[in-house]
């Protein structure tokens, strides 16, 4: 993933109202206005977060006669994954020395209760 990329797409999911809006499209493609219908706020500016999300790679949104669905783009999303896994296995990694090292004191205070 480019630097770009996922600073554009970081930058995107940082916002609680995009991120139910790519929650929504998860499950299928909407309209704008179903896309607006939980949020309190105009039209204009449920479109300002679509367009974040789009220029980001998120979403898309087609042209089928008058309606313009939206759809989810998994592949940033995909690509965040693999960046994020990463850091996954750096913790993973920690987390099992942690649990080694937690083991080996237990067994200690083991050894020491029964002598």
């Amino acid at each position: 993933m480019g630097e770009e990329q996922l600073t554009a797409t970081f930058s995107a999911l940082a916002d609680p109202t995009r991120r139910a809006i790519l929650a929504r499209l998860a499950k299928g493609e909407a309209s704008v206005n179903e896309l607006a219908a939980p949020f309190e706020m105009s039209l204009p500016a449920i479109s300002k977060h679509l367009k974040v999300l789009e220029k980001a790679g998120l979403i898309s949104r087609g042209r089928e006669a008058q309606w313009r669905p939206c759809r989810l783009e998994p592949g940033p999303l995909k690509d965040l994954q693999g960046w994020l896994d990463n850091y996954r296995q750096f913790w993973d990694q920690s987390f099992d020395r942690l649990d080694l090292y937690l083991r080996k004191l237990q067994e200690g205070d083991d050894n020491g209760r029964k002598s």
